[in-house]
């Protein structure tokens, strides 16, 4: 009697992911074949006998099996741009997702109230070729979540609040908009910089905002590195809080420089300090616009006092409330999250800020420029920006 097949194991949610591709009539046949291939080994049909179903031969029905074993459904399905190396989401695709995870799905002519990540998933594969993003008309449950758990936004729940809302949100988005506009008209075709005109006024643009609560932990015992039978970092579960650090940074929306300053704070004293740090690094005569939000802080009567010593220097572009997806550094802190901080460890709050610093001047060797192209094509570059400049408030 011959050896019975040996059946890879689906999750539910994958399974239904995969027999969601073999009915797609928008996605390449590769990818449907694919899906095929592991939708029949999961119910332990031979190597052979796949071949025959899916029209392949035996040799790629193992490639396939292989890849899954490897990294995953996604990683089975989708071949990669270069070696080894899985298709990314781009920064407008995570874009795309966010916007539509931040509406409710009644609004969108559903009936639910909530999204569910079914749900959430079905409307992204069913309308996503049609907004220009093909990759994510075969986008898996999992990696939505993963995206939406990266920007830390769960449209599946609800909290309830008692707050004002912001009655001018289209118009404050728009302005924010406008200003990424005519950023993307400074840029040629190969995406260079073009130099200001001799005669015309230097405008710096930054995006702007403060990560507070970056913990510094430390462990109680030594990392044991990877061996044969662990595979990967071994850490003991007991760790030392050892306090906190809050992070003021800017990057430059033309050069991609990141701009950090450290501090134990986020008050009015340390946002001064950073925006001296910006009138310190820019040519005098020249003005810094900032994209940000409408923190108590960055528009406090210290920080108005501040600004009145430098006339004209700053301009401010607030986002409106509920809108902070909207400020381009919102993606670098994500980032800096995923790069730096995940599963960090130091022996003291001083290495914290030390290592903060080190990845700044890491990315700063290679800097990369940010863009926004969501809903650009509906602006027009020739209005003008409406800036803020906090001017001291008078007396009564």
């Amino acid at each position: 009697m011959g050896r019975k097949a040996e059946a890879i194991t689906l999750t539910t949610e994958e399974r239904e992911y995969l027999e969601l591709q073999t009915r797609s009539r928008t996605i390449q046949a590769q990818t449907v074949g694919r899906a095929r291939i592991l939708l029949l080994r999961a119910d332990a049909t031979p190597i052979d006998e796949i071949a025959d179903k899916v029209g392949i031969n035996r040799c790629s029905v193992l490639l396939c099996l292989k890849k899954f074993k490897e990294g995953g459904v996604e990683n089975a399905l989708f071949d990669a741009p270069g070696r080894g190396r899985n298709a990314e989401i781009t920064d407008d695709e995570k874009a795309w997702i966010i916007n539509i995870a931040c509406q409710k799905p009644v609004d969108l002519g559903y009936a639910a109230e909530v999204w569910t990540r079914a749900l959430l998933t079905k409307h992204i594969n069913k309308y996503a070729e049609q907004a220009g993003h093909l990759r994510l008309s075969t986008i898996s449950q999992s990696k939505v979540r993963t995206i939406l758990e990266e920007a830390d936004i769960k449209p599946n729940k609800i909290t309830y609040y008692c707050e004002n809302r912001d009655p001018d949100f289209e118009n404050k988005m728009h302005n924010v908009l406008l200003v990424y506009k005519q950023l993307s008209m400074q840029f040629d075709e190969d995406g260079k910089l073009m130099p200001f005109s001799e005669d015309g006024q230097v405008v710096h643009v930054l995006s702007y905002d403060e990560k507070p609560g970056i913990q510094a932990i430390a462990t109680t015992s030594d990392d044991l590195a990877p061996d044969d039978k662990h595979k990967t970092i071994s850490r003991d579960y007991e760790y030392k809080r050892l306090g906190t650090v809050s992070l003021l940074a800017g990057i430059d929306l033309q050069t991609g420089e990141a701009i950090p300053l450290v501090k134990e704070s986020h008050n009015s004293k340390d946002y001064i300090e950073f925006l001296k740090l910006l009138d310190m690094k820019y040519p005098k005569g020249d003005k810094i616009r900032l994209v940000l939000d409408n923190l108590k802080v960055h528009s406090s009567e210290e920080t108005r006092k501040y600004l009145a010593t430098i006339p004209g220097r700053f301009e401010f572009v607030f986002t409106p409330k509920h809108g902070s997806w909207l400020n381009l550094v919102e993606g670098f802190f994500s980032k800096l999250t995923r790069q730096a901080l995940k599963g960090i460890r130091v022996k003291t709050k001083e290495e914290l800020v030390a290592r903060i610093y080190k990845y700044f001047d890491e990315i700063n060797e290679n800097p990369v420029v940010y863009h926004w192209k969501y809903k650009l094509e509906e602006i027009d570059p020739s209005e003008e920006v409406i800036v803020d400049t906090l001017p001291v408030k008078q007396s009564s």
